[in-house]
C-alpha cells in the first residue's frame, strides 16, 4: 500500500482526499490543515488523521476541542507521498520543507512549474515521469488542453493551436475573489500564461492563449482554434480519435446542453461526490473544420478535473505500474465515463 500524505485540505486536497480512499493500492495516512475552520469538522467526520501544520497550529486546534494525531513533521516520517494542496504559491515555500526527507512529492499548478523535476499530465508523459522525486500536476485548464491537444496530434500533427479561455471568476467557497457584472481581461496582455504551459508538458505543440474571466462559479469554457499538419483530415475522424480519448466525453447541443450550467447540472446525476466532473466536456456539435482549422468548444471543471492525475502521479512516482493499467484503475475507482 502506497501511504499518502496531504497538506492542504481545500478545493483540491479534500477530493484527492476522498480519491486516495477509493484506490486498493493506497492509503491516507493524513492531511494537514492550518486552522479549525469547517473543512477541519469534515476531515474528521470522514475518519482522517488531522495533523497541524506546527506546534503553535496544534495548541489552536487543541483549544477548539481537536484531538490533532501530529504535526506535519510527523506526517511526513509517515508518507510514501506528500500531495501538497496548499494555496498557489505555497507549495514553493514548503519545498524546503520536504528537502532531504526522501519523499515522492506532488505539487499542484498554481505553482511555478520549476517548483517540481516535470510537469504532469498522465495521458501524455506518465514514462516520462516515472521514478522522479516531484512532479506538478498542471492547471485545470492545462490538463484540458494538454488531453485534447496530445490526442489530436498523435493522430493528425497539430501545427499550431490558438485558445480563448473564459475562466470562472472564483470557486463556489471563495465568494471574495468573485466580479460582478464585468467580464475582467485576465490578464490583458497576450498571451497567457496557460499556452506556455501547455508547453511544459507538450514542448513541441505551438500554442497561443488568451484568456477573460466572467461572473460564474461553475466550469471554465475554452474556445480552440486548430491548425492541422494533415489538411486531409475529416471532422469525423477528429470525431473518432476524440471518442477514443480518455476522461474526454461529449455533449451535444441536441441533448439539451447549450451552456456550462446544464454540463454541470448532468454531473449531478453521476452519483459522485460533489458533483464533480473529472471529463473535459467537449461538445460534439461544436467540432468542425474549414481549411485544414480545427474548431471546438471544451468545458472545464475546475475543481475537480486533475484530481484522476493526481492519483496517476503517485502512481508515476511510485514506479510499477504502466500508463494504461494507472488509468484504468482510476478510472474505475472514480467512476470516471471513458
Amino acid at each position: 500500500m502506497i501511504k499518502v500524505g496531504v497538506f492542504g485540505y481545500g478545493v483540491i486536497g479534500r477530493r484527492v482526499a476522498d480519491a486516495v480512499l477509493a484506490q486498493p493500492d493506497m492509503q491516507i495516512v493524513g492531511v494537514v490543515k492550518t486552522k479549525p475552520d469547517y473543512k477541519a469538522r469534515i476531515a474528521v467526520s470522514k475518519g482522517l488523521p488531522l495533523y497541524a501544520l506546527d506546534n503553535e497550529s496544534r495548541r489552536i486546534f487543541e483549544a477548539a476541542g481537536y484531538k490533532m494525531t501530529g504535526e506535519s513533521k510527523d506526517l511526513l516520517i509517515e508518507s510514501d507521498v506528500i500531495v501538497d494542496a496548499s494555496p498557489g504559491k505555497i507549495g514553493i515555500k514548503n519545498r524546503d520543507i520536504y528537502s532531504g526527507l526522501g519523499k515522492k512529492i506532488i505539487y499542484q499548478g498554481g505553482e511555478p512549474a520549476d517548483v517540481a523535476d516535470a510537469s504532469f499530465v498522465a495521458q501524455c508523459n506518465f514514462e516520462q515521469v516515472e521514478r522522479k522525486d516531484s512532479v506538478r500536476v498542471v492547471s485545470c485548464n492545462t490538463t484540458g488542453l494538454c488531453r485534447l491537444l496530445s490526442a489530436v496530434d498523435s493522430s493528425f500533427g497539430v501545427d499550431k493551436a490558438r485558445v480563448v479561455i473564459a475562466r470562472r471568476a472564483t470557486d463556489p467557497d471563495e465568494p471574495d475573489k468573485g466580479i460582478v457584472d464585468a467580464v475582467g481581461l485576465d490578464p490583458v496582455s497576450i498571451p497567457s500564461h496557460h499556452g506556455p504551459d501547455v508547453n511544459t508538458v507538450l514542448p513541441n505543440i505551438k500554442i497561443i492563449s488568451a484568456a477573460i474571466k466572467i461572473p460564474t462559479t461553475h466550469m471554465h469554457l475554452h474556445t480552440l482554434m486548430i491548425t492541422l499538419k494533415d489538411k486531409s483530415t475529416t471532422k469525423d475522424q477528429v470525431i473518432e480519435t476524440l471518442n477514443n480519448t480518455t476522461r474526454l466525453v461529449f455533449v451535444s447541443e441536441k441533448e439539451g446542453f447549450k451552456t456550462t450550467g446544464q454540463v454541470f447540472d448532468y454531473g449531478r446525476e453521476l452519483n459522485r461526490n460533489r458533483s464533480d466532473l473529472y471529463e473535459l466536456i467537449v461538445w460534439k456539435d461544436s467540432i468542425n473544420i474549414v481549411d485544414g482549422e480545427l474548431y471546438l468548444y471544451c468545458g472545464v471543471g475546475q475543481e475537480a478535473i486533475v484530481i484522476p492525475e493526481n492519483i496517476d502521479a503517485i502512481r508515476a512516482l511510485i514506479g510499477g505500474y504502466s500508463k494504461d493499467s494507472s488509468i484504468r484503475m482510476t478510472n474505475q475507482t472514480m467512476n470516471i465515463l471513458k
